[in-house]
């Protein structure tokens, strides 16, 4: 099948391009996603449509997000006769995902822009009841925190929000020789699933509003960092020790604080 070079194709660095050309890599993602052909599928950043290709030859069907007016004719070549492209030109930021959900709950790929990466994974969060699963290629660095545990240097904000609601998983890293252009960064594919055992939290708005207090003070004492919100005593009922850092804590952790706060109608 005759198909577009990317070498062909000037990446445009504003929009965080660089084109996946390693087919054993191309291989091990497809072969992770295991598509169906009744599944449904949506792409993210199919670019010249080295993973839609596969995907599409499987299931006759999918949705795919791309940004870059001028890349979507070479896409369109690329995928020609194997089965139903819907394409949606516009920023995967913007796009409202419900309406992709039709019998089957989403399935959800791509190689996500570094630059967006970590807005885009909170935006999709929101549509969590509709999605089935996820794979995705992120920076390394960035897979590293979503599935760091308490007490890990890269620990934060994106950890704890991402486990807040999904199973999180790398599957295996991505060397930059893998795409033209080649990136500065290794990449990594991380596989999510929304939680199974879904945590009970009061007030979804205050638990994000707690975390991302602790962490944008991730050098302070909890006793320091929630000062206006939670004393001492408070913290040490719930087997907190408030002379610990944010790193410290765990999920569960922030959830007590959360659930605590949101018991006493604490305005956020």
């Amino acid at each position: 099948m005759k198909t577009f070079d990317p070498s062909t194709h000037r990446a445009k660095k504003r929009f965080g391009q660089n084109f996946l050309q390693d087919q054993n890599i191309i291989d091990r993602i497809v072969g992770s996603v295991r598509p169906k052909e009744d599944d449904n599928i949506v792409e993210i950043g199919p670019g010249l449509g080295a993973i839609t290709k596969q995907i599409l030859a499987i299931t006759k069907k999918i949705n795919v997000i791309e940004l870059d007016r001028d890349i979507i004719p070479k896409l369109k070549f690329n995928c020609d006769g194997l089965g139903e492209l819907n394409i949606i030109q516009s920023d995967a930021l913007k796009v409202d995902y419900n309406q992709f959900v039709v019998k089957e709950p989403l399935r959800i790929v791509g190689n996500l822009p570094y630059n967006i990466s970590t807005p885009l994974l909170f935006h999709l969060f929101n549509y969590l009841e509709q999605i089935k699963d996820m794979h995705f290629m992120l920076q390394k660095e960035v897979v590293l925190r979503m599935s760091a545990q308490a007490g890990s240097k890269v620990y934060g904000r994106l950890s704890v929000m991402t486990q807040s609601v999904c199973d999180t998983r790398m599957l295996f890293l991505v060397p930059p020789e893998s795409f033209i252009p080649a990136p500065k960064v290794d990449s990594a594919i991380v596989y999510l699933t929304p939680r199974k055992n879904k945590l009970d939290i009061a007030d979804r708005q205050l638990f994000a509003k707690i975390v991302t207090e602790a962490f944008n003070q991730r050098r302070k004492t909890l006793r320091n960092v929630w000062k206006n919100r939670i004393d001492t005593d408070a913290l040490e009922t719930l087997n907190i020790d408030p002379n610990l850092r944010p790193e410290k804590i765990t999920l569960d952790e922030f959830v007590k604080v959360s659930n605590y706060l949101s018991s006493l109608m604490i305005e956020i």
